[in-house]
């Protein structure tokens, strides 16, 4: 039986080879297609294919309305000295209270407070929160849209010229932002904004500036804001050339990226062009390197920010299809 097998074999060897071949041929195209379900790398050619394959994930926001708005004024003339200008804008009437000399441990401690223990909706939450753990508070009362200049200063007697070596164990100033009206605090998801601000000292020169902006929310949590990195590439316009309009869509887009008007002054006009096409407005802030640099149309083309090269993980527009017609609309 043996040698009738292989003689048998012998005889069909080449058809054997030829139905292996071709069961090897149906295998790997039904990886390839995917009949088997199994996900196989497949190298793509043209940018179309690619456009539908690899497409960056779309980050899910939720719009929040924030009351409470702060700008530091002339940040080169501030120090612990000379103190600091603040303007706060608000949309409802606020508490502005500054804290010198904030403890950085209980600071922290402070937030964590806020999710697991109660809430940090007035200033005397926050105080409690800390232990009392500064060197002097100052409070202002603001009214809805009063955007006056407050002037916050060391009293003369604290004879306090720095907060020590780096790394300190002080916060030189922490501003609380707090809504006044009890109803208030029923209406918006945001309660309270806590900035933590660097004022140069003696020790260390470092340019005015905030540090951490918090934003306090009545379900118990807090959001980190972000500064988000603009282009500036383009030519900007003389100021005679540029609408009312335009330079208002422009602030929008800013307002909404968490951007301080003075914060992007020198580029706010040149700064709205997509890096890539130089055609389409700035639309789409890349994650997690922050820049905001794409357009509606260009933004499905790239896996990688083409500002700083780093693969992009998520991304989210700054305004809605329907606000972007919108504000067409107003311009025209």
């Amino acid at each position: 039986m043996a040698a009738v097998f292989l003689v048998t074999l012998y005889e069909y060897l080449p058809l054997f080879y030829i139905t292996v071949v071709f069961v090897c041929f149906l295998v790997t195209s039904g990886l390839v297609l995917g009949w088997f379900g199994l996900d196989v790398p497949v190298i793509l050619r043209n940018s179309e294919e690619t456009e539908s394959s690899a497409r960056v994930l779309k980050k899910q926001m939720r719009q929040v309305k924030n009351p409470f708005g702060l700008e530091i004024l002339h940040p080169a003339a501030a120090s612990v000295t000379n103190g600091i200008a603040l303007r706060p804008d608000c949309l409802e009437d606020c508490l502005l209270t500054c804290y010198w000399g904030c403890n950085v441990q209980k600071f922290h401690e402070a937030l964590q407070k806020h999710i697991y223990c109660f809430r940090i909706k007035t200033p005397q939450a926050l105080e409690d929160a800390v232990y009392s753990k500064y060197l002097y508070r100052q409070q202002y009362f603001i009214k809805k849209n009063d955007k006056e200049e407050k002037y916050c200063q060391l009293p003369e007697d604290a004879q306090v010229v720095d907060f020590g070596p780096v790394p300190r164990s002080q916060y030189p100033l922490v501003a609380l932002l707090t809504l006044a009206d009890e109803e208030d605090r029923e209406i918006y998801d945001i309660i309270s904004m806590v900035a933590v601000i660097h004022i140069p000292d003696e020790s260390y020169r470092l340019s005015c500036r905030i540090l951490y902006q918090y934003l306090l929310l009545a379900q118990g949590q807090y959001h980190d804001l972000k500064q988000l990195f603009m282009s500036a590439n383009s030519i900007a316009p003389s100021s005679s050339d540029t609408s009312t309009g335009e330079r208002s869509t422009d602030r929008n887009l800013l307002e909404k990226a968490g951007l301080s008007e003075d914060e992007a002054e020198l580029h706010e006009e040149n700064s709205k062009d997509c890096v890539v096409c130089q055609n389409g407005t700035v639309n789409w802030v890349l994650l997690p390197c922050r820049h905001a640099c794409l357009c509606d149309g260009c933004i499905k083309y790239f896996q990688q920010c083409p500002m700083c090269r780093q693969f992009v993980l998520e991304s989210f527009p700054l305004c809605s299809r329907k606000e972007q017609d919108e504000d067409e609309s107003t311009h025209i």
